[in-house]
C-alpha cells in the first residue's frame, strides 16, 4: 500500500504569495436560493446532515443527542434514535456519531455501547454491529473530520492521537508533561476482518502542554497557535480519498484502486501579515476570549445551549469563537474544560486555561483554511470553508477530482454547510438567536 506523507518541504513566501495576476480565480457567487426550511429546530452548532434518496434526510442533533428522519420538505420528523426508550434505540451516551455506510443505509456509532446501528434509506434501524476496534469507537464520531466509507465499504477516519509522556516530572512534582503529536494517521478499517491500514498523514495544530503542582491542586494549561497551518481531509462518493494541503494549498489523493496522485496548487489570494498584524491579532483574540468566558460565567447554569459566530479581530482577520453550553442534564455551573465554557473552535478548539504563542510564531500568511473545513459533495467535489468571507458569509473553494478550483461559493452569513444531497442540493444549518433550523438550497 502507497502512503500520502506529509510534505516536510517549506514552502517560500513568494512560492505561497503569487501575484494575483498570475492565478485564474473563477468569481465568487452566492449560493442558489433556499428552497425548503425544516419545521423542527435544533441545538446549535453540532447538527450533522445525512441525504437519502427522494429529498429525505436523517439529522444528527448532536446537542439535543437525538437523530430524527425528515421528509423532502423538511418537515413530519420521525424520531430514529433519542434518549428515550420509546424509540428502543437510546443514545446511551451523551456523543455519538452518524456516518454514510453501504448504499443509502447510515451507521448511528455510540462509543459508550461501543454499538452501530445500521439504519436504512426509510430510518428504520436493520441490525447492530459492535464497534471494530473499542480504541477508536470516538474517532468515529465525527469530532476530528468526518469519517466515510471507501469504495470497498472500508470505513476511513482520523485514528486517535497517539500521546507521549517524556522527559522529568513538572513543577512541584506534577507528572511529566504529555507531548502532544503536531501530525495524525488517517487510516481504514474492514469490519469484516478488522484489517486496519494507513492511508496517510495530515499536520494537525501543535499544542503545548504544561502542568504544575501547587500544594494539593494540579493545574495544566495549553499554548496554541491561533492561525495554524495545517491539513484536512475528506472522502468523495467515489471512495476517493482526498488530503487538502495547507502549506502551499494543493490535493494529494488515494484512487479507489490504490494509486496516489499529487495535483497542482490552487490559486488563493494570500494575505501578508505584518508584524503588527501580528500582534494585533493576538491582542485582539485574547480579548474576544475573555469576553465570551466573562458570558459564559454570567450566563451559568445554562442548559442546552450552545453557539458560534467568526469574529472580526485587528488586522483585518477573522477568528471563530464558539460558547458551549451543557448538552442536557442540570450542572449547576460550568466544570473546568467542560461543556459551559468558552472554547476555541476552527483553529484548533481548546477550552479554558488556554494561552497563545507570541505574535512572532504566527504564519508570515493567513492559512487558507482551518481544519475541519473540509467537506465532499454528492458529485465527487470538495467544497473548502476559506479564511476569506464576503459580506459577513464564509466563502467556499470548490475543487474537482483532478484537483483544480472550478467554482468560489458564498454562503451568507449565520450559515454553514452542513452536508450535500443529489442534484446540487446543499443543506445548511442556519442560526438565528438561539433557535437553529436545517435549510436545503440549491448550487446552481
Amino acid at each position: 500500500m502507497s502512503f500520502v506523507r506529509v510534505t516536510t518541504v517549506l514552502a517560500t513566501p513568494l512560492a505561497l504569495a503569487a501575484p494575483l495576476a498570475a492565478q485564474t480565480l473563477p468569481p465568487v457567487r452566492a449560493l442558489g436560493a433556499v428552497t425548503a426550511t425544516s419545521s423542527e429546530s435544533f441545538l446549535a452548532p453540532a447538527v450533522g446532515v445525512r441525504a437519502l434518496p427522494g429529498g429525505k434526510v436523517l439529522v444528527h442533533d448532536q446537542m439535543g443527542r437525538r437523530v430524527v428522519l425528515l421528509d423532502d420538505a423538511l418537515a413530519n420528523p420521525q424520531v430514529v434514535a433519542d434518549t428515550t426508550p420509546a424509540t428502543g434505540n437510546a443514545y446511551s451516551g451523551r456523543i455519538a456519531g452518524l456516518l454514510p455506510y453501504k448504499g443509502d443505509s447510515s451507521l448511528f456509532v455510540d462509543p459508550q455501547s461501543l454499538s452501530m446501528l445500521v439504519i436504512d434509506p426509510v430510518g428504520k434501524v436493520g441490525r447492530v454491529m459492535s464497534v471494530p476496534r473499542s480504541q477508536d469507537a470516538m474517532a468515529f464520531v465525527g469530532l476530528q473530520g468526518n469519517p466515510g466509507i471507501d469504495a470497498n465499504g472500508r470505513i476511513v477516519y482520523r485514528a486517535a492521537p497517539s500521546f507521549r509522556f517524556s522527559g522529568p516530572p513538572g513543577a512541584g512534582g506534577a507528572p511529566p508533561v504529555p507531548e502532544m503529536p503536531d501530525s495524525a494517521a488517517i487510516v481504514r478499517i474492514d469490519l469484516a476482518t478488522r484489517a486496519l491500514d494507513t492511508l496517510g498523514w495530515i499536520k494537525t495544530p501543535k499544542i503545548k502542554m504544561n502542568i504544575v503542582r501547587e500544594e494539593n491542586r494540579v493545574s495544566m494549561t495549553s499554548e496554541v497557535n491561533p492561525l495554524p497551518v495545517v491539513d484536512d481531509w475528506a472522502v468523495l462518493s467515489d471512495g476517493t480519498i482526498a488530503f487538502v494541503r495547507g502549506r502551499d494549498y494543493h490535493v494529494d489523493f488515494v484512487d479507489p484502486d490504490g494509486s496516489t496522485r499529487t495535483a497542482a496548487k490552487i490559486p488563493f489570494e494570500w494575505q501578508r501579515l505584518t508584524d503588527e498584524q501580528k500582534v494585533a491579532f493576538i491582542d485582539s483574540v485574547k480579548v474576544v476570549r475573555e469576553r465570551q468566558m466573562a458570558e459564559a460565567r454570567a450566563n451559568a447554569p445554562v442548559n442546552a445551549t450552545a453557539g458560534s459566530a467568526p469574529v472580526q479581530v485587528e488586522g483585518g482577520m477573522r477568528f471563530e469563537m464558539r460558547t458551549m453550553g451543557a448538552p442536557g442534564g442540570n450542572s449547576p455551573a460550568p466544570r473546568p474544560g467542560a461543556p459551559g465554557e468558552t472554547r476555541i473552535m476552527g483553529p484548533g478548539g481548546m477550552g479554558a486555561n488556554l494561552n497563545f504563542v507570541p505574535p512572532s510564531e504566527l504564519p508570515d500568511y493567513r492559512p487558507a483554511f482551518f481544519q475541519g473545513q473540509v467537506r465532499a459533495d454528492a458529485e465527487g467535489r470538495l467544497w473548502v470553508r476559506t479564511t476569506n468571507y464576503k459580506d459577513g458569509g464564509s466563502i467556499y473553494d470548490v475543487i474537482d477530482r483532478k484537483g483544480e478550483l472550478v467554482d468560489r461559493v458564498a454562503v451568507p452569513a449565520g450559515r454553514s454547510i452542513a452536508g450535500f444531497g443529489s442534484e446540487g442540493a446543499v443543506y445548511l444549518v442556519s442560526r438565528d438567536g438561539t433557535k437553529t433550523v436545517l435549510e436545503r438550497a440549491s448550487v446552481k
